[in-house]
C-alpha cells in the first residue's frame, strides 16, 4: 500500500506531484525489493515510454524525500524498497537468488556489541547477508556465467 504522505513528503522537499513518480513508487512498493531494471519493467507496464534513467533520476528523488532507501543486495545495481517497511536484514541466497527480510533486531546483539567493543554505530538497514536458504542448503552450486560449459 503507498504511502499516504507522498505528495506532501515531495511538495515538502520542492518537487512536483508526476505520474512517473507515483508508478515508480508504486513499483517500489509492489515489488518489495526491486532493482532499477525490474523497476522499470513494471513501470512500462503502464508507461511503456519511461525509460532506465527516469528510473534512476525518479528513484534519486524518492530516496532524497526518504519514501525509498536501497541496500547492496549482490553484485551490481542497488536493490530498492519502501521506507516505510520496519527495518530489515537481506538475507540472500546465493544460489536461487531469493532475498528473504528478517527483523533488523535479530542483529541486535551484534550491533551493540559493535558499538561497545569498537566505537562503531552500525546503519543496519544496508545489510545483506549471503548464504543458502533452506531449500538450496544441500544443493550443488548452480553454473555460473564464467563456469565452462
Amino acid at each position: 500500500m503507498m504511502s499516504e504522505d507522498w505528495e506532501v513528503r515531495l511538495r515538502e522537499h520542492g518537487y512536483r506531484i508526476t505520474p512517473q513518480r507515483q508508478l515508480v513508487l508504486e513499483a517500489v512498493e509492489g515489488l518489495r525489493h526491486g532493482t532499477p531494471e525490474e523497476i522499470l519493467i513494471e513501470v512500462q507496464r503502464t508507461a511503456s515510454g519511461v525509460n532506465l534513467s527516469t528510473i534512476y533520476r525518479t528513484l534519486e528523488v524518492l530516496e532524497d524525500v526518504g519514501l525509498v532507501t536501497h541496500a547492496h543486495i549482490g553484485h551490481g545495481a542497488p536493490t530498492y524498497h519502501a521506507v516505510d517497511e520496519h527495518i530489515h536484514i537481506h538475507l540472500v541466497c546465493d544460489r536461487c537468488r531469493k532475498v528473504l527480510s528478517i527483523p533488523a533486531s535479530v542483529a541486535e546483539g551484534f550491533v551493540n556489541s559493535l558499538e561497545k567493543d569498537f566505537g562503531f554505530h552500525t546503519d543496519i538497514s544496508h545489510v545483506s547477508v549471503h548464504g543458502r536458504c533452506d531449500d538450496c542448503a544441500g544443493l550443488a552450486p548452480l553454473p555460473g556465467p564464467d563456469d565452462a560449459l
